[in-house]
């Protein structure tokens, strides 16, 4: 079940992964092959986790590609469900009932 307002991943950067071997922002972006900049709107929530990104923290940290960018995914959903009230779509009704609905104004 997903969560219903999953930390942006950044967090988990700063928190599991920098603070633990006291990294400074600096010194980890050296590691990654990234820019202190880069980095630093990371771990402040300013920036996501781009796929490319992903494969860095997963080399330098472990854990997994594929689990960094979920951890974005899910941020990034998180924040648009919470917009979807703005979001003004209404469901395409299914062949099924396109052809029920065809059916009974022929019949009228």
């Amino acid at each position: 079940m997903p969560m219903k307002n999953p930390p942006h991943p950044g967090l988990s950067v700063r928190h599991d992964c920098l603070e633990p071997l006291r990294l400074t922002v600096t010194e980890a972006a050296r590691w990654l092959g990234v820019s202190r900049k880069q980095l630093s709107e990371l771990v402040n929530c300013r920036s996501g986790i781009s796929p490319e990104m992903a494969i860095r923290l997963d080399k330098a940290f472990g854990g997994g590609a594929d689990t960094w960018y979920r951890l974005q995914s899910a941020y990034d959903l998180a924040q648009a469900m919470k917009r979807s009230d703005q979001i003004d779509v209404k469901r395409i009704p299914s062949p099924a009932l396109a052809r029920d609905r065809d059916a009974t104004a022929s019949q009228r």
